[in-house]
Formats: C-alpha cells, sequence, structure tokens
C-alpha cells in the first residue's frame, strides 16, 4: 500500500546517504582520472582508468609507514579506551559507594569541553612526561577525552544486566573482579565492538593531536602524511585524492565490519529488555 510518510521518509534517507556516498565516490574516481578531466568531470566516470597514481601510492614504503602508525595509535587508543572505560563504568553501574552519582557527572562535564581547547595544555603534560613525539604522546590524551563518552555508553549496558545473573554468580563465590571478567565482558560484545569502532575511526581520522604532538616525519599518521603528500605534489590533485582514498579504506572496512555489533550495541544501550 502506497504510504506518502513511508516514501518521504526513504526519499529523505536517500538525500542524507547522498551527502556522504557521493563525495567519497568522486574522491575514489577522482583517483582514476588526469587533472583536466578531474576539473571538467568531478562526479562523473573516468574515461580512461589510470591506475598510475593508486599504484605508486601503493608501492611507497613511507605510505604504509603512515598507515602503521595510525593503526599502532589506533588499537593502542581503542585497547586502554575498552578496558579503562569498561571497569569504571562497571564499578558506576554494579558498586554503590557514597558520591558515584556527582563522580560520574563530573565525569560526564568532559563532553562539554571541545577537543581543541586543551591543546596548550595537552602539549605542556605531554613534554613535561617525555613521551612528547612518541605515539603515547597522543595516544593518552585520546584515551583521556574519549572515556567519559565510553563511561556512559557502558554503564548504561552495564546496568540493564540481570542482577539474577550476579547473584547466582555470588552464589558460587565469584566477587566483582571475577564476574567482571568471566561474565560481563563476554556477554558485551555489542558495546565492545560499538565503541572500538567509534573510537578507532576518531584516532584514525584525527589530525589536530598529531600535528602538535609528532614532529619527526617518521611518526606521521596518515593524516600528517597527507598534508605533506598535498605540500609535495600541490597541482596534482588526482594523487591527493588517490592518497586519501588509500588512507581511508581501513577505517571504511573496519567500520562496514563491525556494522552489526554497532546497531546491537545501540540497540541493546537504548531499550531495557
Amino acid at each position: 500500500m502506497f504510504s506518502w510518510k513511508e516514501s518521504g521518509r526513504i526519499i529523505f534517507l536517500l538525500f542524507v546517504s547522498s551527502l556522504i556516498v557521493v563525495p567519497l565516490l568522486a574522491t575514489i574516481l577522482g583517483g582514476f582520472k588526469s587533472n583536466g578531466e578531474l576539473r571538467v568531470s568531478p562526479f562523473g566516470l573516468p574515461q580512461e582508468w589510470d591506475l598510475q597514481f593508486y599504484g605508486e601510492i601503493l608501492g611507497d614504503a613511507q605510505f604504509w609507514r603512515y598507515l602503521w602508525n595510525s593503526f599502532l595509535i589506533s588499537i593502542m587508543t581503542v585497547v586502554l579506551t575498552l578496558v579503562l572505560g569498561s571497569m569504571c563504568a562497571y564499578a558506576f553501574a554494579q558498586v554503590r559507594f557514597f558520591g558515584s552519582r556527582f563522580l560520574f557527572n563530573y565525569l560526564l562535564l568532559g563532553l562539554m569541553f571541545p577537543f581543541a581547547a586543551a591543546i596548550m595544555p595537552l602539549f605542556l603534560t605531554v613534554r613535561d612526561l617525555g613521551i612528547l613525539d612518541t605515539p603515547w604522546g597522543v595516544v593518552l590524551p585520546q584515551v583521556g577525552f574519549g572515556l567519559a563518552f565510553s563511561i556512559m555508553f557502558f554503564r548504561t549496558f552495564f546496568a540493564q544486566m540481570p542482577e539474577e545473573l550476579f547473584d547466582a554468580a555470588r552464589v558460587d563465590g565469584c566477587g566483582y573482579i571475577q564476574f567482571f571478567w568471566r561474565f560481563t565482558l563476554p556477554l558485551s560484545t555489542p558495546i565492545l565492538a560499538t565503541i572500538a569502532t567509534f573510537v578507532f575511526v576518531q584516532s584514525w581520522n584525527n589530525y589536530l593531536l598529531p600535528l602538535i604532538m609528532l614532529n619527526d616525519r617518521e611518526g606521521y599518521t596518515w593524516t600528517l602524511g597527507a598534508m605533506d603528500y598535498r605540500g609535495e605534489y600541490a597541482a596534482e590533485w588526482n594523487r591527493t585524492l588517490a592518497f586519501v582514498s588509500a588512507t581511508l579504506a581501513p577505517a571504511v572496512v573496519f567500520f562496514l565490519a563491525a556494522q552489526k555489533y554497532i546497531v546491537a550495541g545501540l540497540t541493546g544501550g537504548a531499550v531495557k529488555g
């Protein structure tokens, strides 16, 4: 049966999707075009598929160095955020202690402050710790700013777990710590995958923090590598688009692979059941 409401919803979703998909496709296809064709037809299919630029980029050792640096920083950020965030959220959700509500609300205040507002204090702190120009100089600030987001989602998910499950485990002599590692985390795969995906993509695409903390070209992430590559080939937009497309691929693949867990994690944290 025809429905104007359903049709309007589909049209709106297609419009929103096109705002994301069309520029992404134009970026990917731009790497196969010449500069002249790119100016004339930026969104059309290439008349001749030129694999030169993608081949040169994928054969460049420095390109893979950029990807490895970004991957290492992103994975370290994800692991630390999941471990610390889940442990803090578990304490807020399952352990009753004085001041827990105040402390939880205080942590959530971190969501109100933009990352750029703390860049100078972060730089001075990282410098004083002696981890400037190292992966830890990027990882630790990212973990610190990502904890509020992860704790909020983890706590909502953990609070909805059946109390009978913990009561049964406690009868068998299982304490809070054992219950966390043996039951809570294994049952939290959807929310773990959801937060891991968001943290990974955010870390992978981070530009400002690596720009401030990393000075050695060998330690550059792909975002800094793209800036460096753009400066070297300022007039060749097709090369730049090919570089950006190749470096975005891991984040897109990671997101698509975890898509079903993201949906399950978000609905699991939003609906009590």
